[in-house]
């Protein structure tokens, strides 16, 4: 893979998030997850890029990036569903789902993991994470859509700077 400045990704993420999807991964070359996400952004704040994700605390994939405070995105492309299907129903608690979805890890100089498949990679360093609250939405009928006891827990919000990005050459 070939490293960019992140001011150079030409993809539009509103498109590759929502249409694309992506995969969330956290944790250390000898331990790590990864999940399926489709909510998040690409932007900038603070005078730096950044990528804002969301991921409830069911997930398998939260305990690693609140252990380490980083995670990577990977965007394989849109001929990848059955990956992201694998990869957004089972979880790394108890399958090896890396290996089940043909999954090759390459890993950054700063321990950061993409994947031999990613088309465009993004290294993140966490700067700010909240928890979604009941109360602060403007129209409580998103929060009775999204939230509750069969849908599961509020998702914590990561606000995370882009240390790297990545594309296949």
């Amino acid at each position: 893979m070939k490293a960019i400045d992140p001011k150079q990704i030409a993809d539009n993420p509103i498109d590759i998030i929502g249409r694309e999807w992506m995969l969330v991964t956290s944790g250390t070359p000898e331990h790590f997850n990864t999940m399926t996400a489709s909510w998040g952004g690409v932007g900038y704040l603070w005078n730096r890029p950044v990528a804002t994700i969301f991921v409830r605390p069911e997930r398998y994939t939260y305990g690693f990036i609140e252990r380490t405070g980083r995670f990577t995105l990977s965007f394989l492309g849109e001929g990848h569903k059955a990956v992201h299907k694998i990869a957004g129903s089972k979880s790394g608690r108890d399958t090896d789902k890396i290996a089940e979805a043909g999954l090759h890890p390459v890993f950054t100089e700063t321990g950061g993991i993409l994947y031999a498949e990613t088309r465009l990679g993004l290294e993140c360093e966490v700067l700010y994470a909240d928890t979604i609250a009941a109360e602060c939405f403007a129209d409580p009928a998103l929060a009775a859509q999204w939230y509750g006891p069969v849908k599961g827990e509020y998702h914590k919000m990561y606000i995370a700077g882009i240390t790297g990005a990545w594309v296949r050459e």
